[in-house]
């Protein structure tokens, strides 16, 4: 069985740094490091952070926000590690343009979103399916895979559901899930993380239950009390909110249950 976990991340320019973010990850013992993945003729810039363990771990896909790979999505990949487990954040905007080669090359986030809803589906779909099969062969992995990500990033830990067949979970924050046709093609149980005060996507929750129970699937989800979208980031913000901060704890507890039992 495969545990793949995805997650994107991103860097800006210092003015628009999440300081928060940058302090948790210099302080890290862990060593961090930046890779290239082949995709086609595409190369894909991924962050990777390892846990220090004796032995082969799971590795962890971590999918952004619509934002890119941000200074928080790094440190959230920091902070998987520290949990125990290989982690590699993918920046989907890799080689957008010939002057845009990932988001950090970006002139502000605006920017980055713009670019990120411009993608195509199939461009992103391969993508993943090309960190996927690196996080299999890793020296330090075990060959299990699965798959994480936030907001936009939790719609594409959804998606990529319906397309790889490898992966052993996926973990959605607060995205939307895909068409119930493209739902019958996925094989790993899915958990949904989502907030009270966040209707736009939580609206949608009770639907997916009863299409992915029609299924067959697995779709076990929360919804925590006073959270709103993003939660996991304002959680980690020292400016956040305190519902923000309880649900991200909350939250923490229950992504190392589920993936123990991987």
């Amino acid at each position: 069985m495969k545990i793949v976990i995805v997650l994107l991340f991103s860097t800006f320019a210092v003015a628009q740094a999440q300081d928060f973010a940058l302090k948790q990850l210099e302080k890290s013992p862990r060593h961090n490091e930046w890779i290239v993945v082949k995709s086609g003729n595409r190369n894909i810039h991924c962050f990777v952070a390892y846990p220090e363990k004796a032995v082969n771990t799971p590795a962890i896909i971590v999918i952004h926000e619509n934002r890119g790979l941000t200074d928080w999505v790094r440190s959230f990949t920091d902070q998987l590690a520290g949990a125990g487990y290989i982690a590699i954040a993918p920046d989907l905007l890799s080689g957008f343009s010939a002057d845009k080669d990932r988001t950090s090359s970006f002139a502000n986030s605006d920017e980055a979103r713009d670019a990120l809803y411009q993608l195509d589906p199939v461009q992103i779909t391969d993508d993943l399916n090309a960190v996927e099969r690196y996080a299999e062969i890793m020296h330090s992995s075990n060959g299990k895979t699965a798959v994480i990500g936030f907001c936009w990033g939790g719609s594409q830990s959804f998606r990529f559901a319906t397309n790889n067949d490898h992966i052993s979970a996926a973990l959605i924050f607060y995205g939307s899930a895909p068409e119930k046709d493209a739902m019958k093609r996925i094989t790993a149980p899915v958990y949904g993380f989502y907030g009270e005060n966040d209707q736009r996507i939580t609206s949608g929750v009770t639907e997916t239950a009863k299409l992915m129970n029609e299924l067959g699937k697995k779709y076990d989800y929360r919804i925590y009390p006073g959270a709103g979208h993003a939660f996991m980031r304002q959680g980690d913000d020292p400016e956040g909110s305190a519902a923000s901060e309880e649900a991200r704890d909350k939250s923490w507890s229950r992504i190392k249950e589920i993936l123990s039992k991987l």
